[in-house]
């Protein structure tokens, strides 16, 4: 009964010393199809069959977060281990993903101290697709919306500039293909002290120092024919990635997190 008693109490004694183990951290990814994953249901069709090798960045963001990964981004994630919520969706500007209730089912399931990162741009410059298009002062509003509400969550908003087209290119060197949207989300961010990854100029220098036929061939979806179930003839697409493009920007996306220092304000209500 005495050595019953020591056990006890030693069981009690260590689990009161033992580290406590952190709750996970969900990384919500919002955006347009440059993100999204398309693995999963995505469609509810086979990805390989019917979409592969086309690749959001979102869809190799978790591989990013492994635990020994996670030690260089402590300055905006205290847990030693995240989860990739992607929930971006093609063809969607900030306005259509709040008007379908994509916005709202992530805000009803931010939980204190998730992350959300928000890139958008592509669709919303869209002025050829009214069903899209969002103005670039419409654009702002809704941003301001994704950052007071994720911080109403005590949840951490960082706002991503659109990752670049593999277009204009001009004496070897691409430039912004995006307008005035790369600087409408710097506006925002810079308004309310939010953290900001230029994920436009990140990808602009980065393609450039790879070379317009490197990742015309490699990162984007530039196909021939006959090598793809999924595109039997082909494809020419400046603005989807491959799989190589898709790891490419992702690594950017971390490494712009790693730069990040939000202010003690950025994690508050």
């Amino acid at each position: 009964m005495y050595f019953k008693l020591l056990l006890l109490l030693l069981s009690i004694a260590i689990a009161a010393f033992a580290p406590i183990k952190k709750k996970p951290v969900k990384v919500y990814l919002i955006g347009d199809s440059t993100v999204a994953d398309y693995t999963g249901d995505y469609d509810d069709k086979d990805y390989m069959t019917t979409r592969f090798p086309v690749t959001g960045w979102g869809q190799v963001f978790q591989p990013f977060m492994r635990p020994d990964s996670l030690s260089h981004i402590r300055n905006i994630i205290k847990s030693d281990s995240v989860v990739v919520v992607d929930k971006a969706r093609g063809g969607r500007s900030t306005r259509t993903f709040f008007e379908e209730g994509r916005w709202a089912e992530v805000y009803k399931a931010l939980q204190k101290n998730d992350v959300v990162m928000m890139q958008f741009g592509h669709n919303d410059a869209a002025e050829n697709k009214p069903e899209r298009y969002t103005s670039v002062p419409a654009y702002k509003e809704y941003l301001r919306l994704f950052v007071k509400q994720t911080r109403e969550k005590g949840a951490l908003p960082i706002i991503l500039t659109p990752v670049n087209r593999n277009y204009p290119w001009e004496d070897g060197k691409l430039s912004n293909v995006h307008g005035d949207y790369p600087q409408a989300a710097k506006d925002v961010a810079m308004e309310l002290n939010a953290p900001l990854i230029d994920l436009t100029q990140l990808s602009i220098n980065a393609f450039t120092a790879k070379g317009e036929e490197y990742v015309t061939s490699n990162y984007f979806m530039n196909l021939p024919a006959g090598k793809y179930e999924a595109y039997p003839e082909g494809q020419k697409d400046n603005t989807h990635f491959q799989p190589e493009g898709a790891k490419a920007v992702a690594q950017m996306v971390f490494n712009g997190m790693k730069k990040l220092k939000p202010s003690e304000a950025s994690a508050k209500n």
